[in-house]
């Protein structure tokens, strides 16, 4: 395995480190320096390892075991001073799970790499680009590095252990590099809506309108093609799975799934359905009509999402658990191209995506594989041993929206790897009635909104409690702004986009307050949860006093 060790250094004639695994070569640890670099080298290896000199010896040994690994970045990012970078993020993306960083000490995936200590490979510098000779720091470069990769499809991990224990971060990114960042991220938008909330908030000073005013003329980067495309080479496994499927009072769509996994070319090991119908309208004889399948059916007469998924979690004696909701329809590969996805990549879950019916398409980025920032219930497999460190599901969810949320980013905080794949596909019916409707929740999704001129898609006091949970108090006001301008946006044609904004710009007062009453409601859960059930090693200890079928 060749890779080329980045000596980053000032004095291009020190002494070279020893390097068996291909050719050493010296830049100045600057982004145009590399820049230039890359572009005059033709012959690169299939691996490239950034390392500052000031770091001293590089770690032979990792490298050449990471070299070996699937994957394509590892870094020391967060260990070298780039949590929380950069700050201006807050104001364009502030609830983004990724902007949420795992502890340092945790192999996790994070786009918040330095150049200082990175090994890369090849292909994803040729496809992707490298560091954008336009930014006046190494900091700067390597965040906007981090950040274009991961969005592009790079799979990107912090490796704690290839930091040295006395290494010296670089310094942060300056001001300009900041703006630089958010303009090529995010584009001129959320550039000028950065440049005025900074003020709004007293975070940025009067005379930094010299950094915006530098960056305004900048075009936002354009999106190449993904480092990786959707490919479905599906076959044999020796794995056992365990489908989940939590359903109440949709018994036609709770049928029709089930004839659906009758079909599956793969089989599961157990279909686990927990009926929480209210025992006046529960249908007891549907079990026998699927006679054929591995069915453990949990009867629950309290209905709530959390802890029917607990229960079933619990009950799940399978190597993986498919999560599906009672109102999707499968392919029959589905399972196959869960399986497949997750033989040729190393990782711990497989985040499968749905089209919505009256949706429209996909958006770019859930259209090729890359790093996850959904755990989508009604779609997802999961090896259930990485359930062990980030729990279950936690009941502050029971009756409320973004359950999938909370423990997505508790698998994410742990370090477990989940990745998109789009080659499973579910089609999610959104049926009218039952499951969380039930409970008054999702009653307005961001789609049904947007095409509609009078709904609005409000903040839902559950999903203020994740953003309380795991976020700063700066970063939960901003979102809760931005989500409250977004009623403004609509979708159709150009007269009902305007009509819409009229119409909502008129309601904003009482959008406004009602998003802050909600994002109190959820600051006000924080101190009754979490309540997080861990998982059960003996099936007997099962909670909540189901019945079972």
């Amino acid at each position: 395995m060749t890779v080329t060790l980045v000596w980053l250094s000032d004095r291009l004639t020190e002494s070279l480190p020893t390097w068996p695994l291909g050719q050493v070569t010296t830049v100045a640890p600057t982004p145009a320096a590399i820049e230039q670099w890359l572009a005059n080298s033709p012959d690169l290896g299939k691996f490239c390892f950034f390392w500052d000199a000031r770091l001293l010896e590089p770690p032979l040994a990792l490298v050449q075991q990471l070299s070996q690994q699937s994957g394509d970045v590892w870094h020391a990012g967060l260990c070298l001073g780039m949590t929380g970078l950069p700050l201006l993020i807050d104001y364009v993306n502030p609830v983004w799970q990724f902007n949420c960083d795992p502890a340092p000490q945790v192999e996790a995936t994070s786009w918040r790499l330095s150049l200082q200590s990175c090994l890369v490979r090849t292909a994803v510098l040729q496809q992707l680009g490298g560091p954008d000779a336009r930014f006046t720091s190494l900091s700067g470069a390597s965040l906007e590095l981090g950040h274009r990769w991961l969005r592009q499809g790079a799979f990107i991990r912090h490796m704690p252990a290839l930091a040295p224990a006395t290494a010296e971060p670089l310094p942060p990114p300056s001001l300009q590099d900041e703006f630089l960042f958010v303009v090529l991220g995010y584009g001129r938008f959320w550039h000028n809506w950065a440049f005025y909330r900074a003020l709004a908030t007293g975070h940025l000073q009067l005379t930094g309108w010299r950094a915006w005013w530098q960056t305004r003329k900048v075009q936002p980067t354009t999106l190449r093609t993904p480092l990786r495309e959707v490919t479905v080479t599906a076959g044999a496994s020796s794995v056992t799975i365990a489908v989940l499927i939590p359903t109440l009072d949709r018994y036609p769509y709770l049928r029709r799934l089930l004839s659906q996994l009758c079909q599956q070319s793969i089989k599961p090991h157990q279909i686990i359905v927990i009926d929480q119908t209210p025992i006046g309208r529960r249908q007891p004889d549907w079990p026998a009509q699927f006679s054929d399948l591995p069915l453990v059916v949990i009867w629950r007469d309290q209905p709530g999402q959390c802890t029917s998924r607990n229960a079933g979690l619990q009950t799940a004696n399978s190597d993986y658990v498919l999560f599906l909701d009672d109102d999707d329809e499968i392919p029959n590969d589905l399972i196959a191209r869960h399986l497949a996805f997750l033989a040729h990549h190393a990782a711990d879950a497989s985040c499968g995506v749905a089209a919505e019916v009256g949706a429209g398409p996909l958006p770019r980025d859930f259209t090729y594989p890359r790093a996850s920032d959904v755990f989508p219930t009604n779609n997802a497999l999961l090896k259930k041993e990485a359930l062990h460190d980030s729990g279950l599901f936690d009941l502050a969810y029971e009756r409320g929206s973004r359950a999938d949320g909370d423990l997505g980013m508790r698998l994410y905080l742990a370090g477990k790897q989940l990745l998109l794949n789009p080659a499973a596909q579910v089609i999610h019916l959104h049926a009218p009635e039952g499951g969380l409707r039930d409970h008054h929740a999702r009653a307005t999704t961001r789609a049904k909104s947007r095409a509609s001129l009078t709904r609005r898609h409000l903040l839902e006091a559950t999903e203020a409690y994740l953003w309380w949970r795991y976020f700063s108090p700066r970063q939960v006001q901003e979102a809760s702004l931005i989500r409250t301008l977004a009623s403004l946006r609509g979708e159709g044609p150009r007269w009902q986009k305007y009509l819409r904004a009229f119409l909502m710009a008129a309601l904003l007062p009482l959008t406004r307050y009602q998003n802050q009453q909600r994002l109190q409601t959820g600051a006000n859960l924080c101190e009754q949860f979490p309540q997080i059930p861990t998982l059960q090693s003996d099936l007997s200890e099962v909670i909540y006093n189901d019945h079972k079928h």
